[in-house]
């Protein structure tokens, strides 16, 4: 009996054993720490060619092709930002001063269209304003400048490429200078390309 228990104690160390040194040559396995997914930079779709269509103040569906032939002034704006109030009466005398020498003004609000009709009772505009909310949003940053403020405008050249955009409160040198690139560009005294180059230092 005591032969039998000698053996099975014997047995029993030896498997103890054989355990314990198979779990010290065992790498030691270091818990792996959670893998966290990288933001991915958000991908603007650029366009050269503007296209799209949006209601006007009065629900009229409007279509940017309408303005084909002409130097296209697209000014992003909204009821509730001063720096764009500011800046209507400017564009709007731009438009009277400009509409025979192939320019346009076109208005984009990126607001509710109730606040727009309302607002646009008293602004009196002479140029085309269009309503976007979220479409007019996509159509700037279409751009390819992400769309982070308003007031922000669009130059889009008489066969309807654009040109540049600018983000901020137009001024009148601004547009004289918009006026003095683009006509040249008209008139082939300069390339696409130096006309960007230009605009795009404003």
């Amino acid at each position: 009996m005591s032969r039998i228990f000698l053996v099975f104690a014997a047995a029993l160390v030896a498997l103890m054993a054989g355990a314990l040194l198979y779990a010290v040559r065992m790498p030691a396995q270091s818990p792996q720490p959670a893998t966290q997914e990288t933001p991915q930079p958000r991908v603007l779709e650029v366009v050269t060619r503007p296209s799209f269509a949006l209601p006007d103040v009065s629900g009229v569906e409007r279509n940017f092709s309408e303005w084909d032939g002409k130097n296209r002034i697209v000014n992003f704006w909204a009821t509730w930002c001063a720096p764009c109030r500011r800046e209507i009466p400017l564009l709007k005398a731009f438009q009277d001063e400009q509409s025979d020498n192939g320019f346009q003004v076109i208005g984009i609000a990126v607001d509710f269209p109730d606040a727009v009709a309302n607002y646009a009772e008293a602004a009196q505009f002479n140029y085309p304003v269009l309503v976007g909310e979220q479409d007019a949003m996509a159509i700037a940053e279409s751009s390819g400048v992400e769309f982070v403020g308003l007031p922000f405008t669009m130059f889009v050249t008489s066969d309807g490429e654009l040109l540049s955009a600018y983000i901020g409160e137009l001024h009148q040198s601004h547009l004289d200078e918009i006026v003095k690139i683009m006509t040249r560009l008209d008139r082939s005294e300069i390339s696409k390309d130096e006309a960007r180059t230009t605009l795009d230092s404003l």
